[in-house]
């Protein structure tokens, strides 16, 4: 069913699969607000790989709205629209216009004027307080969704999606967590969403689609959106939506906007039954990254529609492939990369497809590769050399493929980093590349060689992290020094604690674990480790290791203090291995360099092989 067309409203779309908004960063820094040529071709790899509705980037519908730097903005869209729609159409795929005001959650730095909200309740992320919203605002916010649904359907969308949702004005409006007036719109929380639906339909006609996201639990049952108030309000303009995506969080709850892979997959489908209003289409979202699960809610008609976002950034093809009987890659649930809402302003991409460097088919070139690992570096970059015709050979020292991807695969919240490896060797095999375990292979002295053997561990540390995954810890009190607090501590933190050891992390910094910030999981990680037990110590470094306890050292003022240890884990950066000396047909990539992330090493695997294709 997930690649069977669907009729929804007038319009049939070619799959029952939607690409929903996100953050992409992608425009043009010269025209920072429009929607560009790299947007085109990000919603148009989707179409192409089968997705039924695209939901463009939501784009403020008032020019003080400006969330942050490179948010779209209406009035500049119209291009970008019409070009998104023409490069859609050929796939049978519908086009959606994002639309949206972020009110209170968007950001002052830009436009250096106040934010707009219905209360002035200050922001839980960035503390800013917003100025209420007036009269002349809110007929400003209404008119401004009409027109500029109207200017999307006008260039060639099929319709348009209002947001609602996590980061939504009108979602701030629903809430009585940010929702304090005394006036209509407070008696009523509910009237400016139907009063911009009713202008947002009037405006677009009958035959255009219109989409609604709508949060429907804020996780804040005292004040905040529920299940219940938000049936209510959708049945209230049920009659003028044609199909709804429930979403849960908002600023108080951040980390649920996003989950990773510590909550299971599809985890708003229980709520589907309770939420479906007769006439409107449903959208099941929240971490649906495999076929199976959306199909299943599709056959048991939780669902009409489901939305797959992260899955289609992991593998713009899943779509095409599930029809064809094959499997995409897998979403590893990370947030590593696709989390894209950062003043650094990082393009959207992927831990495990990394689609800066475009995976091109080059010509066939006859000469074969070595490539000597298979962890992620070495494995995607076999499987780009035979995907473009290359002969090919894997060696690997361990008797199984993932290097420490399988080991990793192990803990918290990583489990499906083992699909990730089990898709690789499924797809090496298809492609009839040669895989070899159990051997330490000498680099050749000569030949194109694809060189992705790993880090080697730092000495003298106690026991390194890597040989703790593999290996296990003898029986005792542990404690982990994390000097790069990149998560893995954490997860090994979370294993040990749930095996009933007792188990301390010391953090140079404020908290530990800090890189987890850039997947969303750092708050919730510190939860978890005080649930578990785990003791957390912070501005501290690990001076010492004897005799059953670690000496630890306070980054400030130098006082020295004892924790039982009858293990010292070292989850310190691991460092290159002695290499043969550089030569024109030898790629070193991965860990084999330098620590890598998993994206890292993916992304140097292709583009090191297709250097050798070149």
């Amino acid at each position: 069913m997930l690649a069977d067309p669907v009729l929804l409203g007038v319009r049939t779309a070619g799959s029952r699969v939607l690409f929903g908004p996100h953050v992409t960063n992608l425009a043009d820094p010269r025209r920072p607000r429009a929607l560009g040529a790299d947007h085109v071709e990000h919603y148009r790899a989707r179409a192409a790989g089968g997705a039924g509705l695209v939901v463009t980037e939501v784009a403020s519908v008032v020019a003080d709205d400006h969330p942050y730097e490179y948010a779209p903005l209406a009035a500049d869209c119209a291009e970008g629209w019409a070009a998104i729609a023409d490069a859609c159409r050929p796939y049978r795929t519908l086009v959606l216009a994002g639309l949206g005001h972020a009110g209170g959650q968007g950001s002052s730095a830009y436009t250096r004027g106040p934010l707009r909200a219905p209360s002035a309740v200050p922001d839980p992320a960035s503390g800013e307080v917003p100025a209420v919203l007036d009269a002349d605002g809110i007929t400003a916010v209404v008119s401004g969704f009409a027109q500029a649904a109207a200017a999307a359907v006008t260039a060639g969308c099929d319709g348009v999606e209002i947001q609602a949702g996590q980061h939504a004005l009108l979602r701030q409006f629903l809430s009585g967590l940010t929702n304090r007036r005394d006036d209509a719109y407070g008696a009523d929380r509910g009237l400016l969403l139907a009063e911009v639906l009713g202008a947002v339909r009037d405006a677009v006609g009958a035959e255009a689609l219109v989409g609604l996201r709508l949060a429907v639990d804020e996780l804040a049952p005292w004040a905040g959106v529920t299940p219940g108030t938000a049936r209510t309000a959708l049945e209230r303009v049920a009659g003028l939506v044609d199909l709804v995506v429930p979403v849960r969080g908002s600023a108080l709850s951040v980390g649920a906007t996003r989950p990773d892979a510590h909550t299971p997959p599809g985890f708003l489908r229980p709520l589907l039954a309770e939420l479906r209003v007769p006439g409107v289409a449903m959208v099941l979202a929240g971490s649906v990254v495999d076929a199976s699960d959306a199909e299943s809610a599709l056959a048991s008609g939780d669902a009409d529609v489901v939305e797959m976002t992260r899955a289609q950034l992991a593998d713009a093809d899943l779509v095409a492939l599930v029809r064809a009987g094959e499997g995409p890659r897998p979403c590893v649930l990370t947030n590593q990369e696709c989390r894209a809402r950062d003043v650094r302003n990082p393009r959207v991409s992927c831990t495990v497809a990394a689609p800066e460097v475009p995976e091109r088919v080059v010509a066939r070139r006859a000469d074969p590769v070595l490539v000597v690992g298979a962890g992620p570096a070495g494995l995607e970059g076999a499987r780009t050399l035979a995907r473009a015709g290359c002969p090919v050979r894997v060696v690997e020292r361990a008797d199984t493929a993932g290097g420490l991807l399988r080991w990793v695969a192990g803990l918290p919240g990583r489990e499906r980093f083992a699909r990730l490896v089990d898709w690789y060797t499924g797809e090496l095999s298809a492609l009839g590349v040669d895989l070899a375990f159990g051997v330490d292979a000498e680099v050749p002295a000569s030949g194109r060689v694809l060189l992705a053997t790993g880090g080697v561990d730092r000495p003298g540390r106690g026991t390194p992290i890597a040989a703790a995954l593999r290996e296990g810890l003898p029986p005792g009190p542990v404690v982990l020094d994390d000097p790069l607090g990149d998560g893995a501590a954490v997860a090994l933190a979370e294993r040990l604690a749930a095996e009933g050891r007792e188990v301390a992390i010391v953090a140079p910094g404020v908290l530990v674990g800090p890189g987890l910030a850039r997947t969303g999981d750092l708050v919730d990680a510190q939860v978890r480790l005080a649930r578990a037990g785990v003791r957390r110590v912070t501005e501290a470094r690990v001076v010492g290791w004897s005799s059953g306890s670690a000496t630890v050292a306070d980054v400030v003022t130098g006082a020295t203090t004892s924790l039982p240890a009858e293990v010292l884990v070292d989850a310190g950066p691991r460092r290159a291995p002695a290499g043969p000396a550089p030569r024109a047909d030898l790629y070193v990539v991965g860990d084999a360099v330098a620590t890598r992330t998993v994206a890292e090493a993916v992304r140097e695997g292709r583009a090191a092989a297709q250097e050798l294709l070149s």
